[in-house]
């Protein structure tokens, strides 16, 4: 095999599969990246047996072949050439090294053969359909901060996209929660996607799919079965196994009988909670929302290190009100919120409290108070 690429094409292409791959192995394979190279496309795939990660990019492909290299050192390598540098990537199979030359920079590598490489079955997908990149991004990136981090619950360690019932029909619906709060993001329901069977779509899938998702004009094909989605661009396919598990009735946390609203400036409100939380004990972080006629204060009282108070205008006209908050989660839920007003509907102070930005009912948000 000898192929030359332009440094920018391969350092995106190796970034992307490389950041799929486990640092720690116990299988040496898998900490290596499958090149193939034919026609005058050069392709690499990554896998961690979870997911799997195929990003192709253009070049001159003076020999047809393939071979497997250590992903984080081809990486590291391409990263510190000069902008601009051709690349020459080249493997006499014979040896078992791959060179890697750049003008006067010449690396020898140590390959592993590519038989031993795990390659991802194609499975039959159940459902077929395309989903502009602003969409899936808006999907994704509202709803992944509230995913569950604790291993037991393994059925919450992801977001659980779905169709559902939305405000005008069917809509495509992504939702996380763990325990403490919940998002629940909804998008128009793509041409072909009413049959989509409900999948959790795992963290690090959800991380690694973002990369796909920066170019504003992309069509992003998506591809559901029982066991596995794709997510696929023209130049890299994200195959993923989903959770196996059944993700809890997240309807019936999201509170309705919640009449008390208050709205306010959401970055206003991010930078208070973030001011007053400085004091707190990191182990509580607690900080008491008190409502009065268009006046919010907050205020943390932390015995060992402080107390703190900030005071808000607000639009409010009801009975007042004391409920605490985590100060981490009300950051979170108010850095999502694009519009100028988060608006705010509360119950009493034990109960759930539901957010939604402005009057749009696409992105839903609840969070558990705390005793404060």
């Amino acid at each position: 095999m000898k192929i030359s690429i332009e440094r920018g094409e391969l350092l995106k292409a190796v970034g992307q599969a490389q950041s799929v791959v486990e640092r720690r192995n116990t299988i040496p394979i898998l900490a290596n990246v499958l090149i193939e190279a034919e026609g005058n496309t050069v392709s690499f795939r990554a896998t961690d047996l979870d997911i799997e990660v195929v990003d192709k990019c253009a070049g001159m492909v003076e020999r047809a072949g393939a071979t497997t290299v250590s992903a984080v050192t081809l990486h590291e390598i391409v990263r510190k050439l000069p902008d601009g540098a051709m690349v020459i990537l080249t493997d006499d199979g014979a040896s078992g090294r791959l060179t890697v030359e750049a003008g006067r920079s010449n690396f020898s590598l140590a390959t592993l053969p590519k038989e031993d490489f795990p390659v991802m079955t194609t499975s039959e997908y159940d459902s077929n359909f395309a989903v502009p990149a602003p969409v899936l991004r808006r999907l994704f990136d509202k709803s992944k901060f509230a995913i569950s981090t604790e291993e037991t619950r393994y059925y919450l360690n992801g977001v659980y996209m779905h169709i559902a019932d939305g405000e005008d029909g069917k809509a495509l619906r992504c939702v996380a929660t763990d325990g403490h709060r919940l998002a629940r993001i909804d998008a128009p329901l793509p041409d072909y996607a009413l049959e989509m069977p409900g999948v959790i779509v795992p963290r690090k899938t959800v991380g690694e799919l973002r990369k796909l998702l920066e170019d504003d004009d992309m069509m992003i094909a998506v591809s559901v079965s029982e066991a596995k989605v794709r997510f696929a661009t023209p130049d890299i396919t994200l195959t993923s196994k989903v959770i196996d598990g059944t993700f809890p009735d997240y309807t019936r946390v999201i509170p309705v009988g919640n009449t008390r609203k208050l709205e306010v400036d959401a970055a206003e409100f991010a930078k208070a909670v973030d001011r007053v939380a400085t004091v707190s004990s990191e182990r509580s972080r607690a900080v008491k929302l008190t409502l009065e006629e268009d006046k919010l204060i907050l205020s943390v009282n932390a015995p060992d290190s402080g107390a703190a108070e900030d005071e808000l205008a607000v639009a409010y006209n009801d009975e007042r009100l004391e409920i605490g908050f985590n100060a981490k989660y009300l950051l979170e839920i108010a850095s999502q919120v694009d519009r100028e007003n988060a608006v705010f509907m509360f119950n009493s102070s034990g109960d759930p409290t539901l957010m939604r930005e402005g009057n749009d009912t696409s992105a839903v948000y609840v969070v558990m108070p705390m005793r404060v």
